[in-house]
């Protein structure tokens, strides 16, 4: 299993401005979130709760309104 990183964390992240990048991808049918703290050498995280190893969420929109509410400006989605 790899690192992920608590929802916790990635909102200090996000406010001290560690976060590069932001990825969407599809998980069979759930959308996940993972974030690069380097350049494109490093690798990405996926967002973890305190109950799953992987965060994830129903749909695009959803994923988007947790985004916002983290206040992440713009993600990359992959299909």
């Amino acid at each position: 299993m790899r690192a992920g990183i608590q929802e916790d964390a990635l909102r200090a992240m996000l406010e001290g401005g560690a976060v590069r990048e932001v990825l969407v991808s599809r998980h069979g049918e759930k959308w996940g979130l993972a974030i690069r703290l380097g350049g494109a050498g490093s690798r990405w995280l996926p967002v973890r709760s305190r109950r799953e190893a992987l965060r994830t969420w129903a749909s695009l929109t959803a994923v988007g309104r947790f985004a916002d509410a983290q206040g992440i400006k713009g993600f990359a989605v992959e299909l």
